[in-house]
């Protein structure tokens, strides 16, 4: 090979630099040949061909007697189909050869049966003594094969076997040879696996048996000369206790746990701490005080001088610890565990000089991680420690600890308390205002993992924090979080510019909460906004259609009229006559939506002429998603309210269906043009067949009527007294009125049946649910609505065209702001929301623009594929 070519000459074209790479890639010819040489020769492949016209059972005796060891190797994965296909000739035929092979068998082949055999056990091919029969005797043949991976492979199985054996054969069958197995003069892996075994032939026996014939291997076991099989019979005795009487745990199980404790071998000591833990709840107190308690204040005690393994496995128990032997704590000893645990939060942290990792030597960065694993599971034992101390007492006792967690130089360590904080937060219940700046110190972490673990709880953290809030009298809920608004915004765009776009998208979709917890103004100036950009320039389609999601929940939650229309204005004009067919794909999600989450009488009013105008759509795709669409569209016309509108949706599939010629939209169009007609009208007055979602449409569209109604109410109130309506004033008006603030007959939503026999104060529950937090600026937001000015013509929405005069003031002025809240039962929305609530404007009527003029791209005259864009993995 040449020499790399020198930076000067790196460029150089010349003949003689040609020839050298010309040498260059003969040479790598050369070196390729061999490669193709090793692929199977003619004589080789002829060995491996196997008849077609063979019986699979004869190809799998053939394979398994002739065929190399990837081909017996499949035969062996193939085992489990072979009996289901013919379980008596696998049997007699196929069986006894598996049983040759595996004798002489590899690793691959040996892990490969093992998981056949439980498969077939698990499928239940054959009957459990037929499985016993011919396969059990194979599983203990390899129990104790030289690769350790091997035998634990066959030992699970057994183990899952053992499960679903009658008695008598685990008796004569696994018992009586575990007598000489578990002697010393065996094997340590022929110890090891009869410790396991006993573990799990515990539960199987009566109490006679177990004391007459097990008990007496289980202390020959733990008084083994190894220290590994000490540990292992150790970690069994917790499933020996909970299979005998209490009785027998005490007279055999606890001084066997006694004494390992005491064990000169860490790892035996460990093993007995662990168990004592996980066996609290089987011994009584007395048990607890004087054997127990003194056992873990020793061990802790000689924790920092051992091996920091130790001090892992205690910090991880520390909690389950506390909460068994709460009890029985003296105040003393209470307070030592508890400074024990504080002790542990900040191990390690003590011992930095600000070298970075790199400059640490080998052994100090491993003694590193061991503390660092540690504090993480003091993070995650926060909440039992809390538990312990008292909520009450966590600002004194657990505050400092708990910022530090926070705090903490390493990302596992803030991930887990990220994890737990909302755990914490309603622990904390009232008393959660004490670590709202913890929330912002997590919401603004430099790690993205500790934000994708925080935000999957964020709605029910902030909902306790404003609840907290409202209890405390706080008009503005989180007004007195200046830094919490900037914290959440900041989180999101730190999203948007990793890679990790499933965060993005999460926290996208949490954002939905926001309407819960501070006011539409809030939202309108600092959330909605991005909302539009991502939709339009983001990159990542499940991202685009949170961001849509979202911004249609806070449309839907938004309390000004004028804020309003901005909003769909701007969905209509930039999205659903963008330039950007992608936009325009990105309407229709957002359409979707608005059909899912407001009433019918709202996207007919605002998005039904916008939407069936984009039939005239030149890039294909969009035409087809259209098509996709068309059956919701149509489900949200009323006849004959909106007959007129039926008849322009049918103008418009009419042409789709004479006019389109892409063959892929035209199939698409014909097949929903069946469907359409196999659609069923939903009528202005009730049907029996559509009764519950007509009930919930007419619940979504008296939201959406109260919602106006209010804003005219707020709008006259501030005329008249040059200020707003405070929460305040709508409560003490509710608690002063002693009038129903149940809806008057003549408003539209009475239903002959159920309905209309629900009591006044269910009503007042549900509308006591319906009205957000009060807007706090009074500051209009002009706008000017001519795209929707022009269309009020060609709107005939009778619930929103016609005067809410049936309302009267004061059974509006009796909704409070947490009225606004919607009921959590309708399925078809997120958890935190139900139905919908809209605004009054008007439909469009205006024709869609040329876009094959307006994208002057070849691009529009061909279909661009559907799927174009993938998200990132």
């Amino acid at each position: 090979m040449h020499p790399p070519l020198p930076a000067a000459a790196a460029m150089d074209f010349s003949q003689n630099s040609l020839f050298g790479y010309m040498e260059d890639l003969q040479e790598l010819t050369i070196i390729e040949r061999p490669v193709r040489r090793s692929l199977k020769t003619p004589e080789e492949i002829e060995r491996l061909t196997v008849d077609e016209d063979l019986s699979d059972i004869d190809r799998a005796v053939y394979l398994l007697s002739a065929g190399q060891d990837i081909q017996g190797t499949s035969v062996i994965a193939n085992l489990p189909y072979l009996m289901r296909q013919n379980p008596a000739e696998t049997l007699r035929r196929v069986l006894p050869k598996v049983r040759e092979v595996l004798r002489v068998a590899g690793v691959e082949m040996q892990l490969t049966a093992a998981v056949s055999f439980l498969t077939i056990l698990q499928e239940e091919s054959v009957s459990i003594h037929a499985y016993a029969h011919s396969f059990l005797q194979i599983i203990l043949l390899h129990l104790e094969h030289r690769d350790a991976a091997v035998s634990n492979a066959w030992l699970e199985t057994l183990l899952s076997v053992m499960e679903a054996l009658p008695k008598e054969t685990l008796r004569h069958e696994i018992l009586n040879p575990l007598v000489s197995k578990a002697q010393l003069s065996q094997t340590v892996q022929s110890r090891l696996v009869s410790c396991k075994i006993l573990g799990k032939l515990t539960n199987k026996f009566d109490v006679h048996t177990i004391k007459r014939e097990i008990i007496p291997l289980v202390k020959s076991l733990c008084q083994d000369v190894e220290y590994e099989v000490r540990s292992c019979m150790c970690r069994q005795l917790e499933n020996i206790a909970q299979g005998v009487e209490t009785e027998l745990t005490k007279s055999v199980v606890l001084p066997e746990l006694v004494e390992l404790s005491r064990d000169e071998g860490s790892s035996v000591r460990l093993a007995a701490f662990e168990t004592l833990v996980n066996l609290l709840d089987i011994f009584d107190s007395d048990d607890r005080s004087q054997t127990i308690l003194p056992l873990v204040k020793s061990f802790c005690e000689k924790s920092f001088k051992a091996d920091e393994s130790i001090l892992i496995s205690l910090s991880f128990h520390l909690g389950k610890l506390c909460h068994g032997l709460y009890g029985i704590f003296t105040p003393d000893q209470h307070l030592r565990f508890l400074e024990f645990y504080k002790k542990l939060c900040t191990l390690g942290l003590q011992q930095e000089n600000g070298h970075s990792e790199n400059q640490l030597p080998p052994q100090l960065l491993e003694q590193e991680m061991k503390y660092s694993s540690v504090r993480k599971n003091c993070a995650y034992n926060l909440p039992a420690m809390i538990v312990f101390v008292d909520p009450k007492n966590f600002h004194m006792e657990l505050y400092s600890t708990f910022f530090c967690l926070c705090h903490d130089p390493e990302v596992p360590v803030r991930h887990t308390i990220a994890i737990c904080f909302y755990e914490v937060s309603k622990l904390l219940n009232s008393g959660v205002y004490l670590i709202h700046k913890e929330l912002i110190t997590l919401l603004q972490d430099e790690s993205l993992e500790v934000l994708d673990a925080l935000i999957v709880h964020l709605p029910e953290i902030l909902e306790l924090m404003s609840a907290v809030g409202e209890s405390s009298g706080q008009e503005n809920k989180l007004s007195a979080l200046p830094e919490f608004i900037p914290a959440l915004t900041a989180a999101e765009q730190r999203a948007a510019a990793s890679l990790k776009w499933r965060t993005h998208e999460k926290l996208l979709h949490k954002y939905a909460c926001l309407p819960h917890i501070i006011s539409s103004d809030q939202i309108y100036y600092r959330f909605l906004q991005r909302m539009f950009t991502i939709m339009m320039t983001n990159n990542v389609l499940p991202v685009q259609k949170a961001a849509s999601r979202t911004l249609c929940i806070f449309l839907r939650y938004n309390r000004k009229q004028e804020q309003r229309h901005e909003i769909i204005q701007k969905l209509i004009e930039q999205l659903g006559q963008g330039k950007s067919y992608w936009n325009r794909l990105r309407f229709l999600d957002t359409c979707e939506f608005i059909i899912e989450i407001f009433s019918k009488s709202f996207f007919c009013k605002y998005f039904f002429l916008p939407t069936i105008e984009l039939t005239h759509d030149p890039v294909a795709n969009v035409r087809m998603k259209l098509c996709y669409l068309l059956p919701k569209v149509k489900a949200t016309l009323k006849i004959p309210a909106d007959k007129h509108l039926l008849q322009q949706l049918e103008m418009c599939v009419r042409k789709l269906l004479c006019q389109e010629k892409d063959k892929d939209v035209l199939a698409v169009v014909k097949r929903t043009v069946l469907e359409l007609d196999r659609m069923e009208m939903s009528m202005d007055a009730f049907q029996k067949k559509f009764y519950e979602k007509d009930l919930l449409d007419q619940e979504k569209e008296r939201e959406e009527l109260l919602l106006l109604e209010m804003e005219q109410i707020e709008k006259e109130k501030q005329q008249n007294d040059g200020r707003p309506i405070s929460e305040k004033i709508f409560e003490k008006k509710r608690r002063d009125t002693k009038t129903s603030t149940n809806l008057p007959k003549n408003i539209p939503v009475s239903v002959p049946g159920p309905s209309s026999a629900n009591p006044a104060t269910s009503k007042e529950i549900k509308k006591s649910k319906l009205i957000r937090s009060q807007s706090f600026n009074n500051q209009a937001f002009h706008t000017k609505y001519g795209t929707l000015d022009k269309c009020t013509s060609k709107s005939s929405t009778a619930a929103y065209a016609a005067p809410v005069s049936g309302i009267t003031k004061t059974s509006l002025l009796s909704l409070t702001d947490d009225s606004f809240r919607t009921t959590r039962n309708a399925s078809s929305l997120p958890t935190a929301f139900s139905p919908s609530t809209p605004l009054p404007s008007t439909s469009r009527g205006a024709s869609h623009p040329a876009d094959a003029k307006s994208s002057g791209s070849k691009d529009l005259q061909r279909k661009a594929p559907l799927k174009s864009r993938k998200s990132n993995p």
